[in-house]
């Protein structure tokens, strides 16, 4: 980013988007902005307008991941859906009764998971499943970014499960219920949103040591690792609450860095895949990207009431920022060169 633009608005850069339904996950298929939408359908931003994919004709869809080459939902009808960037649609996988499909992850080899209830479904790249079921409903599922190894968050903790292994998973423990949960760049920390408003964290190098970070008014709902792996991004605040993990100890004794502090809580967060920038989204309806090197804070969108910003995403070479809102309305920032 320009160092011309600490004293700029980007609102010009903004196209307007109107897909129509609740955004539940913004990503990008390759050079395609994609949406995924409470009603069934995917959207994807091309050729100046949307195109609307009903990837759940009878359903709503509850989770999204994507990897940048395609984009997995699932839904209430219990259906996998896998969506490529020239709108074919495939059905992956499905979960037995038809149960809701509560969690999504997708590995960068083309290997995905889900769960419903406690079962757990890991697919590799070659299409081979494995099954787990984990101690209590799986609440939130991440891949190692190393390696084939799962991450799944329940009650009273983290399984770490190997799903091309036949030894047990490893539970890493904490009393509590575990909501979404997710894995440092580099491997050595894995950190989970709770039911209460904190994070929970352990290092799994080298001593399984815990990391507390509490204190928020309201729950966490959105978490974001800068592209060095050395801060962790969240929202559930009246500010972007950002905690330091480029030490060995994590956080442990360090305050975090409140970013884009304003009267409204951040809903979102993402941060830019390659520099020092942290796009803030808020319940309010704003968005305001954060430069850390500065402090310097642009305006994205300002405040629409009742227009929650509920996704965020950037594409892979960070010139482009995709929103997407709880009423209906999105957006694509277009950095200017």
């Amino acid at each position: 980013m320009s160092s011309t633009l600490s004293n700029l608005s980007l609102t010009q850069h903004v196209a307007a988007l109107d897909p129509g339904a609740h955004v539940i996950a913004a990503h990008f298929l390759k050079d395609v902005p994609a949406l995924a939408l409470s009603d069934g359908a995917v959207a994807l931003a091309r050729d100046g307008g949307l195109t609307r994919l009903v990837a759940h004709p009878e359903a709503g869809i509850l989770v999204a991941a994507g990897n940048g080459a395609r984009l997995l939902t699932g839904g209430d009808d219990g259906r996998i859906v896998e969506i490529r960037a020239d709108g074919t649609l495939e059905q992956i996988g499905s979960a037995k009764g038809g149960a809701w499909i509560d969690a999504l992850a997708v590995h960068p080899d083309g290997a995905a998971a889900w769960s419903a209830g406690r079962h757990v479904v890991a697919r590799d790249a070659k299409g081979r499943e494995r099954t787990f079921q984990a101690p209590s409903t799986a609440r939130g599922l991440v891949f190692a970014p190393k390696g084939y190894r799962l991450g799944i968050s329940h009650y009273n903790g983290v399984s770490l499960w190997f799903p091309n292994l036949e030894t047990p998973a490893e539970v890493i423990e904490w009393k509590g219920s575990h909501i979404d949960v997710t894995w440092s760049p580099d491997g050595r920390f894995v950190v989970t949103t709770m039911q209460e408003n904190a994070l929970h964290g352990w290092r799994l190098q080298p001593d399984r040591g815990h990391m507390r970070m509490s204190g928020y008014p309201g729950k966490v709902r959105s978490v974001a690792w800068s592209s060095d792996g050395h801060w962790l991004a969240t929202g559930g605040a009246e500010a972007a609450i950002v905690w330091p993990f480029d030490s060995k100890e994590g956080p442990t004794g360090k305050p975090p860095r409140e970013c884009g502090v304003r009267p409204a809580r951040v809903s979102r967060v993402a941060f830019h895949p390659k520099a020092p920038v942290l796009a803030i989204g808020y319940e309010d309806g704003c968005i305001l990207l954060v430069r850390f090197t500065d402090a310097a804070e642009l305006l994205v969108r300002p405040a629409v009431p009742g227009s929650a910003i509920t996704a965020l995403a950037w594409d892979g070479r960070g010139g482009r920022l995709l929103f997407g809102c709880g009423d209906g309305q999105a957006g694509l920032l277009t950095l200017p060169a």
